[in-house]
């Protein structure tokens, strides 16, 4: 029987509701709404603490996918912050100089032993936020099995006095490139001295093994190619070492990956989007059942019907620190109306299935759950906070990305994309490949705010495109080398990015070359931990004891 019922007494019966806002992660993928996600969740944080009585507020990593520092220092002894002095620019040191922050884990060390120490790379992020893994992740588990020294070193420029600039203008954030962190790294394992450790822990005194995950995956893969007298051995997850402009791929690991009834629901919805935007007739009425009527400019409507989709990185095997938002949205895609439970087994597109809209056009009920989850999940979040949604998700008003202030903290991240990585979100290339994200998401689209946010300065301007040559020189795809392992997820949506590519030649996994990838893993699966191996899941125990294994032949090779 065919469904009749009208799309406004569908909104009537479903009252399923979802939160999807949250922190704006830095593992997420970079994408024309990540900074307007990113003020929503600085204005809902403000608003909560304005309702709340007056308490000791501990510090908020902005991470809900990991535990924060203050939760980690709650069942463990705490690190203490300690500060390395770093050149501003290492081609100059007339500049002046900057506290670069690190905290270090010797609980395993045995004094007199030699090492080694294991560093791992803050990357994108305040280093606090990385203080889960030097408690019961990755740096842990390693120095645990080494007896080794574990180092969490924070970035410049992403927190704290790791700062080394007043403001985020174009001029000050000229010293955050490649060439500049990579030497951070390297004069602080030349030259670092621990406290409370009283002996020479520098490198090649001791063998160093340098870890990183996603952006900081690539660098610890950089670093064993550019310091390899420092480097002792590299362990590279989700490493992104080949940079592209359009990074259209990011999406369509997810449709290959999703559940396959999700993946057509978010296919279709999106090619009737297409279909419906580009009647003027209809396209405000389109954007008026997501409750996006007011958003001038359709890409715009189009980016905001991508967020969802980003989660999909959030997920993890440790369910206490996994994100469910994506599954939770497929869910909500698939809610058949009260009474008609069974058509929701029936394929997209069935005329069991079809719903009729105001104007006449006939869509599948999970278009109208798509609608239904961005209004509730999205937009009330903006209309509560009393703002326009051209105010939280318009892209275009070039004045409200001009914000330099310290506090502004998404601006280092979008320089480096712009500048040097890229990695733009896009539609794929191809008009007849299927896609889940709109075709309005054009390279052009996504990369405005490069001319928006970073005006030329008197000393440096950002390139009309990323100069993403600057990434790929270092071996793209190719890079290798002994001692360097690469670590992937099988369902990873940055592996295109990675050596694991399709892109990319295949590998034998060696000790002296590992090349592992995580069954049904998604972004950096090995960093996180628990406090006994055994509890973890079969595949997270295996490539944590492989990663163990491999590391300890690599020690028996280090010669003093």
């Amino acid at each position: 029987m065919k469904l009749t019922t009208s799309f406004a007494s569908f909104l009537i019966v479903i009252s399923t509701v979802f939160t999807l806002i949250d922190a704006v992660d830095s593992r997420r993928s970079f994408s024309p709404q990540s900074i307007n996600l990113w003020r929503l969740e600085k204005r809902e944080k403000a608003s909560a603490d304005s309702r709340k009585a007056p308490h000791i507020v501990l510090q908020d990593t902005g991470h809900d996918d990991f535990p924060s520092a203050a939760t980690v220092s709650s069942r463990a002894p705490q690190f203490p912050e300690q500060h390395f002095t770093q050149p501003i620019d290492h081609h100059d040191h007339t500049l002046g100089t900057f506290s670069q922050r690190y905290w270090v884990n010797a609980r395993h060390y045995d004094p007199g032993s030699g090492g080694p120490v294991i560093v791992l790379d803050g990357g994108e992020t305040s280093g606090e936020d990385r203080l889960p893994f030097l408690d019961t992740g990755i740096v842990e588990i390693l120095a645990n099995a080494t007896g080794g020294v574990g180092v969490v070193l924070e970035h410049r420029y992403y927190a704290g006095e790791s700062i080394p600039v007043p403001d985020f203008s174009t001029d000050n954030l000229r010293w955050l490139n490649n060439d500049q962190a990579a030497a951070d790294s390297a004069n602080f394992m030349a030259n670092v001295k621990f406290l409370d450790i009283d002996e020479n822990l520098t490198s090649p005194h001791v063998p160093w093994i340098y870890y990183g995950g996603s952006y900081a995956g690539a660098r610890a893969a950089h670093m064993k190619i550019l310091y390899p007298e420092l480097v002792f051995g590299s362990i590279a997850s989700s490493a992104v070492t080949h940079a592209v402009l359009s990074n259209w791929e990011y999406y369509d690991v997810i449709r290959q990956a999703a559940d396959p009834r999700c993946s057509a629901y978010i296919v279709n919805a999106i090619e009737t989007i297409d279909i419906l935007l580009e009647d003027p007739n209809v396209k405000d009425s389109v954007k008026e059942l997501f409750g996006l009527k007011n958003l001038k400019h359709d890409d715009d409507f189009a980016s905001v019907l991508g967020i969802p989709l980003e989660y999909w990185q959030g997920k993890n095997w440790d369910p206490a620190v996994g994100d469910t938002t994506f599954d939770e949205f497929c869910k909500a895609l698939n809610k058949p109306i009260i009474g008609s439970a069974h058509i929701a087994d029936l394929p997209v597109g069935h005329e069991n299935r079809l719903l009729t809209l105001p104007w006449g056009s006939q869509v599948d009920f999970s278009f109208s759950n798509y609608a239904r989850y961005i209004k509730e999940n999205l937009v009330k979040s903006c209309l509560d906070a009393n703002l326009t949604v051209e105010d939280c998700f318009g892209t275009y008003n070039d004045t409200a990305f001009l914000d330099t202030s310290l506090d502004q903290d998404w601006r280092p991240w979008t320089f480096q994309v712009c500048t040097e990585w890229g990695f733009f979100d896009t539609a794929p290339l191809d008009p007849t490949y299927p896609r889940i994200v709109s075709k309005l998401l054009t390279l052009d689209y996504a990369s405005k705010i490069c001319r928006q946010a970073y005006p030329p300065g008197k000393y440096f301007t950002v390139p009309p495109m990323p100069n993403i040559t600057a990434v790929n020189a270092l071996g793209g795809f190719a890079i290798a080398a002994d001692k360097l392992a690469f670590i992937d997820g099988e369902v990873d949506p940055w592996r295109p990015c990675t050596p694991h590519s399709q892109y990319a030649k295949d590998r034998e996994d060696t000790t002296l070359r590992p090349f592992k990838l995580i069954p049904c893993g998604v972004h950096h699966y090995d960093e996180n931990g628990l406090p006994n191996i055994a509890d973890e899941p079969p595949q997270i125990q295996k490539i944590h004891h492989e990663m163990i294994n491999f590391v300890l032949e690599w020690l028996k090779d280090f010669k003093k």
